[in-house]
């Protein structure tokens, strides 16, 4: 005890000692940021992945970050702390502290509740199944935006602010905030729903009334879906819940179906031979769906006699759907040239009927001469009066 009062004696008789020590002090916990950075994290990151989940090591990086930053502020307050700073000010150096306390922890359990967390992917996986549920990223707003709100209520009272007036206010104001947000609450309603029923993932092509795209994400208040064209639509989430939605992603297989139109001057043993051989080369093609094929001489068209096709494939992919329909149409255009059967273009045949009372080829009747030579007088007679 005798030294400590001897070394508090001396520094107090040489006051700039009192700066040195501060500089010392945040030095020193600069380098043990280094050291712990280095070498404590990661031994404990290595210890936690021996466990049987991991969930400990993903909240050990979520507060990676936080806690370097906590190491600089120690340091830094610890050698305030160590001046000689008046009471007044040291009060609020208190409370600034603790302030940061509260938001190096809100940091950490904003970064642990990201779309990476194990802990929803854990939660997800219970509810959806599928890889790119639109689950973990709704979810992970809605738990972000409560941890933003609970960090800045807690500074708050820390500092003082009386929260429950403001929460009063909410409570007589909250007819009017209700009908100023209808709005915004009915999209975030209907991105539950969506969520809830899940009509569609992420990279889902979807159509509505509305658009037809590749669904990109999902928020609070719409879901943004890239179009065809390569353009973004962002779509309220309160439309797109009460719209009807075809998910072209859930295709087990996809259709290919047309009508081919021959001339009616095609003989019948010929017409069958080439329904025939269309319904033989779908039925062998490894890239058609067995299930159903359907090739039948369909209808009497105004200026054709049509046979309808229509089958489905196994891959759902676009090209891949488009390489098959491909080579279908070429091998359809051999069918019908191997059978010298035309393909019919839309004509149309118009028969006059002659009259039988027209005489002499001209088509004029006697009375129609007579009133032709009567105009040709009176015209000659207005002609010479002129």
């Amino acid at each position: 005890m005798q030294l400590l009062t001897d070394v508090q004696q001396f520094i107090e008789n040489w006051p700039w000692l009192h700066y040195l020590f501060a500089v010392l002090i945040g030095a020193g916990f600069w380098l043990f940021r280094k050291i712990f950075t280095k070498y404590i994290f990661t031994l404990f990151l290595r210890l936690s992945k021996k466990t049987s989940t991991d969930i400990v090591p993903n909240l050990l990086f979520s507060f990676e970050k936080p806690l370097h930053f906590l190491m600089t502020i120690l340091g830094f307050y610890l050698a305030l702390v160590y001046l000689p700073i008046p009471a007044e000010i040291m009060y609020y150096l208190h409370l600034l502290f603790r302030s940061i306390l509260i938001i190096v922890l809100g940091w950490g359990l904003y970064n642990f509740s990201g779309t990476s967390s194990t802990l929803f992917n854990t939660i997800a996986g219970k509810v959806d199944q599928s890889g790119n549920s639109m689950v973990i990223p709704f979810l992970s707003r809605i738990v972000r935006f409560l941890i933003i709100a609970l960090t800045i209520t807690v500074v708050a009272v820390e500092w003082g602010y009386n929260i429950n007036g403001f929460i009063a206010g909410l409570g007589l104001g909250g007819l009017a905030f209700a009908l100023a947000a209808q709005e915004t609450l009915s999209n975030l309603f209907g991105g539950v729903v969506i969520i809830a029923e899940k009509p569609f993932k992420k990279d889902d092509w979807i159509e509505t009334p509305s658009v037809e795209g590749l669904v990109e994400d999902i928020n609070f208040r719409s879901t943004k879906i890239r179009t065809f064209a390569d353009s973004l639509i962002i779509v309220p989430n309160s439309i797109l819940a009460h719209e009807p939605i075809t998910n072209w992603s859930e295709m087990g297989r996809r259709r290919i179906t047309f009508s081919i139109g021959v001339t009616y001057t095609t003989p019948k043993d010929r017409l069958e031979a080439c329904v025939e051989k269309i319904r033989e080369y779908l039925t062998d093609h490894d890239d058609i769906d067995q299930e159903d094929i359907l090739v039948y001489f369909d209808e009497f068209n105004e200026s054709s006699l049509n046979i309808f096709c229509y089958f489905f494939t196994k891959t759902t992919t676009w090209q891949e759907w488009l390489e098959v329909k491909e080579r279908v149409n070429f091998k359809v255009m051999d069918i019908l040239q191997g059978e010298s059967v035309q393909i019919a273009f839309p004509t149309r045949s118009i028969y006059v009927e002659e009259d039988p009372r027209r005489q002499g080829g001209t088509g004029v009747r006697p009375e129609d001469n007579t009133i032709l030579r009567d105009n040709e007088r009176l015209d000659g007679a207005a002609d010479e009066e002129s």
